[in-house]
Protein backbone atom coordinates (compact mmCIF):
# COMPACT_ATOMS: atom_id res chain seq x y z
CA UNK A 1 0.00 0.00 0.00
CA UNK A 2 1.26 3.46 -1.16
CA UNK A 3 2.07 6.12 2.05
CA UNK A 4 -0.28 8.98 2.44
CA UNK A 5 2.23 11.56 2.86
CA UNK A 6 0.24 14.26 0.56
CA UNK A 7 0.37 17.00 3.12
CA UNK A 8 2.52 18.94 0.59
CA UNK A 9 1.25 17.43 -2.39
CA UNK A 10 2.43 14.52 -4.74
CA UNK A 11 5.20 15.61 -7.20
CA UNK A 12 6.70 13.74 -10.32
CA UNK A 13 3.83 12.07 -11.59
CA UNK A 14 5.04 9.45 -14.04
CA UNK A 15 2.90 6.68 -15.80
CA UNK A 16 4.90 3.83 -17.72
CA UNK A 17 3.71 0.93 -19.60
CA UNK A 18 5.37 -2.41 -18.47
CA UNK A 19 5.28 -5.35 -21.63
CA UNK A 20 6.97 -8.44 -22.38
CA UNK A 21 9.74 -8.38 -25.05
CA UNK A 22 7.98 -10.32 -28.33
CA UNK A 23 10.19 -12.22 -31.09
CA UNK A 24 7.52 -12.58 -33.46
CA UNK A 25 7.18 -16.78 -32.05
CA UNK A 26 7.36 -17.40 -28.64
CA UNK A 27 4.06 -16.92 -26.74
CA UNK A 28 3.53 -13.63 -24.47
CA UNK A 29 2.15 -14.57 -21.02
CA UNK A 30 -1.55 -13.18 -20.16
CA UNK A 31 -2.22 -12.30 -16.89
CA UNK A 32 -6.03 -12.58 -15.48
CA UNK A 33 -5.07 -10.24 -13.01
CA UNK A 34 -3.16 -6.79 -11.69
CA UNK A 35 -1.17 -8.70 -8.69
CA UNK A 36 -0.35 -11.70 -11.11
CA UNK A 37 1.46 -9.08 -13.96
CA UNK A 38 2.99 -7.27 -10.90
CA UNK A 39 4.26 -10.67 -9.59
CA UNK A 40 5.46 -12.11 -12.71
CA UNK A 41 7.28 -8.89 -14.07
CA UNK A 42 9.21 -7.46 -10.33
CA UNK A 43 10.58 -8.80 -7.43
CA UNK A 44 8.49 -8.85 -4.09
CA UNK A 45 11.82 -6.44 -3.00
CA UNK A 46 11.02 -4.03 -6.09
CA UNK A 47 6.81 -4.00 -5.19
CA UNK A 48 8.29 -3.27 -1.17
CA UNK A 49 10.27 -0.34 -2.63
CA UNK A 50 7.12 0.99 -4.83
CA UNK A 51 4.86 0.45 -2.22
CA UNK A 52 6.66 2.33 0.76
CA UNK A 53 8.10 5.21 -1.47
CA UNK A 54 5.15 5.79 -4.12
CA UNK A 55 2.23 8.17 -2.53
CA UNK A 56 -0.33 7.83 -6.09
CA UNK A 57 0.02 4.47 -7.28
CA UNK A 58 -2.38 2.74 -9.51
CA UNK A 59 -2.09 -0.30 -12.19
CA UNK A 60 -4.46 -1.74 -14.58
CA UNK A 61 -3.49 -4.08 -16.80
CA UNK A 62 -3.17 -3.95 -20.23
CA UNK A 63 -4.10 -5.22 -23.78
CA UNK A 64 -1.40 -5.80 -26.40
CA UNK A 65 -2.62 -5.70 -30.50
CA UNK A 66 -3.64 -9.09 -30.41
CA UNK A 67 -6.21 -7.93 -27.94
CA UNK A 68 -4.26 -10.27 -24.84
CA UNK A 69 -3.90 -8.72 -21.45
CA UNK A 70 0.03 -9.40 -21.41
CA UNK A 71 0.89 -5.77 -20.44
CA UNK A 72 1.00 -3.78 -16.85
CA UNK A 73 0.56 0.02 -16.42
CA UNK A 74 1.05 1.83 -13.84
CA UNK A 75 0.87 5.77 -12.27
CA UNK A 76 2.65 6.77 -9.60
CA UNK A 77 3.96 9.90 -8.11
CA UNK A 78 5.52 10.82 -4.89
CA UNK A 79 4.85 13.15 -1.41
CA UNK A 80 7.21 15.26 0.05
CA UNK A 81 8.18 14.65 3.68
CA UNK A 82 7.81 18.22 4.41
CA UNK A 83 10.39 18.29 6.73
CA UNK A 84 12.64 21.83 6.90
CA UNK A 85 16.00 21.23 5.28
CA UNK A 86 15.46 17.44 4.12
CA UNK A 87 17.95 16.19 2.01
CA UNK A 88 16.69 15.33 -1.70
CA UNK A 89 17.86 11.82 -1.21
CA UNK A 90 15.91 11.44 2.00
CA UNK A 91 12.34 12.68 0.55
CA UNK A 92 10.40 9.76 -1.04
CA UNK A 93 11.40 10.02 -4.63
CA UNK A 94 14.91 10.49 -4.17
CA UNK A 95 14.29 6.89 -1.56
CA UNK A 96 12.81 5.31 -4.56
CA UNK A 97 15.32 6.67 -6.81
CA UNK A 98 18.17 5.17 -4.66
CA UNK A 99 16.37 1.99 -3.07
CA UNK A 100 15.64 1.22 -7.04
CA UNK A 101 19.55 1.88 -8.21
CA UNK A 102 20.56 -0.36 -5.51
CA UNK A 103 18.30 -3.14 -6.51
CA UNK A 104 18.90 -2.71 -10.23
CA UNK A 105 22.34 -2.99 -9.88
CA UNK A 106 22.23 -5.87 -7.96
CA UNK A 107 19.78 -7.47 -10.29
CA UNK A 108 16.53 -7.68 -7.95
CA UNK A 109 14.43 -5.41 -9.67
CA UNK A 110 12.55 -7.60 -11.95
CA UNK A 111 12.53 -11.18 -12.23
CA UNK A 112 15.23 -13.31 -13.22
CA UNK A 113 14.94 -13.99 -16.80
CA UNK A 114 12.46 -10.88 -17.38
CA UNK A 115 13.38 -8.29 -19.72
CA UNK A 116 10.65 -6.16 -19.76
CA UNK A 117 10.08 -3.04 -22.09
CA UNK A 118 8.81 0.00 -20.08
CA UNK A 119 7.52 2.53 -21.68
CA UNK A 120 6.53 5.86 -20.85
CA UNK A 121 2.90 7.33 -21.51
CA UNK A 122 1.35 10.37 -20.45
CA UNK A 123 -2.49 8.73 -20.46
CA UNK A 124 -2.30 8.82 -16.18
CA UNK A 125 -4.61 6.34 -14.59
CA UNK A 126 -5.10 9.28 -12.22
Amino acid sequence: MPNSDDTYGTHNKQTKIISQEYDGSTALTSFANVDEAKSYYFTDEALTVIDECCTVLEWALVADDRGDDTQLKTTFAFGHKGTAGIAEADDWAGQYNIRKTALRDAAGWVKPGILPVFTDSSDHLV
